[in-house]
């Protein structure tokens, strides 16, 4: 009974983890090719940072559609009714004219692809709460930080073989197989009669409701905030491998894969002593070292430093994020049970959109200095803290005076 258990609980964090895979596949994967498209539009490098954005602000405005649309109607029809629009929007992409083409299609295909990243989370809470909630969140986070190292690695080795077009039609082709892997294997998790009215209104005070959640609140800009100077790093460090260290394009692959490393390490030792250490000491061990390594980090790009210099704090600044975004997600998610898909929705709705303004701000300066990206990873390091200890460690310490 125990095998069986385990086998379809292996079985659900596989199938999770390829729908919430399309987040980072999306984002990662085309990174490599940022200078041939560029080159082959003939644009600036803001302009293709700019597609990062397009696909940042659709992933972040489809969590917060399909989230709550997903508590209206279920967690099945949603899924595959956006896989099938994510695969069509990656060959519109390969298929685009020019840049600004090419940035409508990036939108489409990041809003589409929101419904896999945040119905896999709600997902999870129909399933599970507690310890148990944490653990398995942090398995699907083992296998969706595999993406960010294969993500890369795979796109510089597709365009070694053809053009950054290639690289699409190999998303729209893993979109394709999505679709149909839903079709067959994915099963309704919320019952007709768990789900909620679907008049808007009732959806927006509900968002209200969790905004109004001072805790929730807290957790959702701490891990937000902190994701947001993430996508400054995925967006700046292309052109600072590549234009200003004269890295390869695959050598970009390998260097910025390998810090998926340092993702995987973070989550799961949140997972693995979840029972030993709480969630929240996780949580604020995980924010201390996004400060003391983005710090690093911008000390470094300062002083002119080698690449070996640089890779190594960012490496630890990754880390972070697999450590807060693991036990921050555990934290927010533990009491909406009963709102899941919309507090999933905001959780990845905030992630985005800072990315989404974070992302060109990396390249104002050009194409050749790195001080804009140290810069921006660090404050949103600070104001992460801030926005931690400002409103939910204050709200738990209110209600305990030992927390």
């Amino acid at each position: 009974m125990s095998s069986t258990k385990n086998v379809n609980r292996l079985r659900l964090v596989l199938l999770l983890g390829a729908f919430s895979a399309l987040g980072p596949l999306t984002i990662d994967m085309y990174l490599p090719s940022f200078p041939e498209i560029a080159a082959d539009f003939g644009t600036r490098a803001s302009l293709v940072q700019l597609s990062l954005t397009a696909c940042l602000v659709g992933l972040g405005l489809g969590q917060i559609i399909m989230g709550p649309l997903s508590d209206v109607h279920g967690r099945r029809r949603p899924i595959i009714i956006s896989l099938i629009l994510y695969l069509i929007a990656s060959f519109v992409c390969a298929v685009s004219p020019n840049i600004v083409y090419f940035i409508a299609a990036r939108f489409v295909q990041g809003f589409a692809a929101s419904a896999g990243i945040v119905i896999s989370r709600a997902i999870i809470r129909d399933v599970y709460s507690g310890p148990e909630l944490t653990k398995f969140f942090s398995l699907l986070m083992l296998v969706n930080n595999i993406f960010p190292l294969i993500a890369p690695v795979a796109g510089g080795s597709v365009i070694a073989f053809t053009s950054w077009v290639g690289v699409f039609v190999v998303l729209g082709t893993v979109g394709l197989v999505l679709v149909i892997l839903a079709t067959v294997n994915l099963k309704e998790t919320l019952p007709a009669q768990k789900r909620i009215s679907g008049n808007f209104g009732e959806l927006i005070r509900g968002i209200r409701t969790l905004l109004k959640d001072r805790e929730f609140t807290g957790y959702a800009l701490a891990q937000g905030i902190m994701i947001g100077g993430v996508f400054a790093y995925v967006s700046g460090t292309p052109f600072i491998y590549q234009n200003i260290y004269g890295a390869s394009p695959q050598l970009f692959a390998i260097l910025f894969g390998s810090n998926g490393i340092s993702l995987i390490l973070g989550s799961q030792i949140v997972g693995r002593f979840t029972h030993v250490i709480s969630e929240r000491q996780f949580l604020r061990f995980g924010l201390l070292l996004s400060g003391a390594s983005s710090l690093a980090a911008l000390l470094v790009i300062l002083l002119h430093g080698p690449l070996l210099a640089l890779v190594i704090p960012l490496f630890f600044f990754v880390a972070s994020i697999g450590t807060t975004s693991t036990a921050s997600f555990s934290l927010a998610m533990g009491s909406q049970s009963h709102m899941a898909g919309s507090a999933s929705a905001l959780l990845g709705l905030l992630p985005f959109l800072l990315g989404a303004f974070t992302s060109p701000l990396v390249g104002i300066a050009g194409e050749y200095t790195a001080v804009p990206m140290g810069v921006i990873i660090l404050s949103t390091s600070l104001l992460a803290i801030l926005a931690y200890f400002g409103l939910a460690h204050k709200s738990q310490a209110s209600y305990s005076p030992c927390s």
